[in-house]
């Protein structure tokens, strides 16, 4: 598993990312996180829908809170065959009290605290935090990534518009 140095950032500072780059075309790496009800999910249980991926540090900051926020708004609007996953490092019992706090009910929330499975398999895990970085994923029907974007800054919101358009694409 490589380690890539500087691939993101915190107001600044570099940080290193635990695990191989995910890239477009590339077959989406299975993985196993927590629900809210701490029961395990696997990607693979999505197979057949589009499915979008927020990774984010924790929901209790600002922009993590903006962006879950932003995409359970736009999830409301995408129909059955998209599911959106907000995945993070924060227990199943913080994420469940914010989701209930922020009224998110569209955006299904997945905890890798328990083994980094998903933050490994992706390469988003921040080594010096343990926590994940900001970035989304956009996996067509078949399990193939269609949209990549790592968050270079973690303090900075990912591109919504490019997400939405490569959903778009997914279901045509």
């Amino acid at each position: 598993m490589a380690d890539r140095a500087g691939a993101v950032t915190m107001q600044g500072s570099p940080l290193t990312l635990t695990g191989n780059e995910v890239k477009v075309g590339d077959k989406a790496p299975e993985f196993e996180a927590l629900d809210t009800g701490l029961s395990p999910v696997k990607l693979s249980s999505y197979l057949g829908k589009v499915v979008v991926i927020s990774s984010v540090p924790s929901l209790d900051t600002p922009v993590c809170d903006i962006e879950t926020r932003h995409f359970n708004d736009e999830a409301g609007k995408l129909g059955k065959d998209v599911v959106v996953l907000t995945i993070s490092m924060d227990l199943p019992f913080a994420q469940k009290r914010w989701c209930g706090a922020a009224g998110v009910e569209n955006v299904i929330t997945l905890s890798d605290h328990r083994d980094a499975a998903f933050g490994q398999a992706f390469g988003v895990l921040i080594k010096e935090l343990r926590l994940l970085a900001r970035a989304v994923y956009v996996v067509d029907k078949k399990g193939v990534i269609q949209y990549a974007e790592l968050v270079k800054e973690l303090t900075h919101e990912p591109d919504y518009e490019a997400t939405l358009k490569a959903v778009a694409g997914c279901l045509v």
